[in-house]
């Protein structure tokens, strides 16, 4: 299988607190705690992994024990990966506490994956790739970079954009295909962007709204997930409202993003470039995600998505 999707991220370890509800601001809870790894980047690169894409992942770690079990990881997931590993600084970090609804709060170190620089090795496997997806979890340099190298080599991009981050020019959108922000993120784009949205529910905007809405945002395609409510595809000739594939009580919500956003890159490859297609397959993925505990191992494999929408 040829190397068809690069993902440049993060990697993260994941410290999750599994409690009956969310604490309130001055309240203490009781929890359990699990761990394993995570990061934005790494999290959707092995959801497209399992959904049947080649994947190579680059991203950074400390030398720590955390970067080991990064490569376990990867070379168990049958992905092929670059790690920048350095000594001064420590793997990223994430604390997650998860409620008995799936609902989760988040807090991340991005530790070492602010170094993340721009290499060679990035520019030749961009170069050689069918896409690139990225996140703004590390370096925002070599985030943009990436992608407008992938934008002159004519490979497909899609960006996530979060976490979203206040010191990030954004005047680069225009170098990406696909962006596929939650609802939150969306606001937060579109304020940072200084667009003008409607007050209402999103589900209400009209198509003409959406589609000038995406053409200021300065990309291609605009996909918004919203959770249980299913998802929105927004291009220039489109404006579709896909429905969320529930399959049982949501377990733990945490990946569910990445999930798509990797489902979504592995269904592009499967569906020769189908947005539409892609995108129901990346539902399909984020489906079966929320279902399951953590993140890694609740990221399905392609024939788990297959049985769903065929």
């Amino acid at each position: 299988m040829s190397n068809n999707i690069v993902v440049i991220g993060s990697f993260m370890q994941d410290l999750i607190w599994e409690t009956t509800g969310l604490p309130n601001p001055g309240q203490t809870v009781i929890g359990h705690l699990r761990s394993g790894p995570g990061g934005k980047g790494s999290n959707q690169a092995i959801a497209a992994r399992r959904a049947g894409g080649a994947v190579c992942f680059i991203g950074s770690v400390g030398k720590d024990s955390y970067s080991n079990n990064a490569r376990c990881l990867y070379e168990t997931e049958g992905i092929r990966y670059h790690l920048k590993e350095t000594s001064e600084t420590p793997s990223g970090t994430a604390a997650i506490i998860v409620d008995e609804k799936g609902e989760n709060q988040i807090v991340v170190d991005l530790g070492v994956n602010e170094n993340l620089s721009s290499s060679e090795i990035i520019d030749k496997e961009i170069k050689s790739a069918n896409m690139l997806i990225c996140q703004f979890e590390s370096n925002l340099t070599t985030t943009i970079s990436s992608l407008k190298i992938a934008n002159k080599s004519k490979t497909t991009t899609i960006l996530n954009p979060a976490p979203m981050r206040s010191n990030v020019n954004l005047d680069f959108l225009t170098e990406v295909d696909i962006i596929v922000p939650n609802e939150n993120e969306f606001f937060e784009l579109t304020k940072a962007l200084g667009i003008k949205t409607p007050t209402c529910d999103i589900l209400k905007f009209t198509k003409n709204k959406m589609n000038t809405i995406r053409k200021d945002i300065g990309t291609k395609v605009l996909i918004i997930t919203l959770g249980d409510r299913g998802s929105l595809l927004c291009t220039e000739n489109s404006y579709i409202k896909i429905d969320p594939i529930h399959l049982g009580k949501a377990i733990d919500t945490t990946g569910a993003g990445d999930a798509y956003v990797g489902g979504l890159g592995a269904g592009l490859i499967h569906f020769e470039g189908n947005v539409l297609k892609a995108a129901n397959f990346a539902s399909a993925t984020a489906g079966i995600s929320v279902t399951r505990k953590g993140t890694v191992n609740a990221m399905p494999y392609i024939n788990e998505i297959q049985e769903i929408i065929y």
